[in-house]
């Protein structure tokens, strides 16, 4: 039986037994919410900032990955959490480095790239503005359950946009991890995501994930 052969066979095997995708941490505490095991893992194909190129999940495979949904006119939610964010990110020293934080826009509609680029460049380098179609974006928000809605208007104050506030985190592998619920509010937990972003830096694959990647 030939090597790629074998490996697809244990990897089937391993699958069927119900082995855990993810090894833990040594202690099995997070500040945030844990999803392993019950989330998707990370899966889309969109354009992205800065030049519009076409990307995909495995555009981040190797980095820990933050996935938001909002939108650039958002008044207060949005930018509140990118703040916090990159607050969070400025406390993981070198560690940022290896983490992108994914914004994707619910309102493809007024933010086009050039738009999207100006606005998550007011944050953090690590930060990239995500815009799909109305069908990738509605793909991407089902897979994860995120809520949105847009009534559209020609007067900007009858504009309505709203949605899920919620940040997934994933490892380097793409599988989902934490959800973060704290960014958007006025007390967030920053030492704790900081905390949880570089433990996730750090964290070796389980033997399953280094498996699957080589068949």
């Amino acid at each position: 039986m030939k090597r790629r052969e074998a490996l697809r066979l244990l990897a089937a095997g391993a699958a069927t037994a119900s082995v855990p995708r993810v090894a833990r941490a040594e202690d099995g505490t997070w500040h945030d919410i844990d999803v392993t095991g019950s989330s998707p893992s990370l899966s889309f194909t969109m354009q992205a900032t800065p030049d519009g190129r076409t990307v995909t999940q495995a555009d981040y495979h190797g980095l820990v990955t933050m996935l938001y949904f909002g939108y650039t006119f958002c008044p207060d939610a949005c930018p509140l959490t990118m703040q916090n964010v990159a607050n969070a990110l400025d406390k993981t020293g070198d560690a940022a480095k290896q983490i992108r934080f994914l914004f994707v826009t619910v309102d493809p509609g007024r933010d086009t790239l050039p738009v999207l680029k100006n606005y998550v460049g007011l944050f953090a380098p690590g930060f990239v503005g995500l815009r799909g179609s109305a069908d990738e974006l509605e793909r991407l928000a089902k897979r994860f359950r995120i809520a949105y809605s847009v009534t559209p208007s020609a007067d900007p104050r009858q504009y309505q946009v709203t949605h899920s506030s919620a940040i997934y985190v994933f490892d380097r592998q793409g599988n989902a991890r934490l959800l973060v619920p704290s960014m958007a509010s006025q007390t967030p937990d920053i030492d704790g995501v900081a905390a949880d972003l570089t433990r996730l830096t750090t964290e070796k694959p389980s033997w399953f994930d280094w498996l699957r990647s080589q068949v």
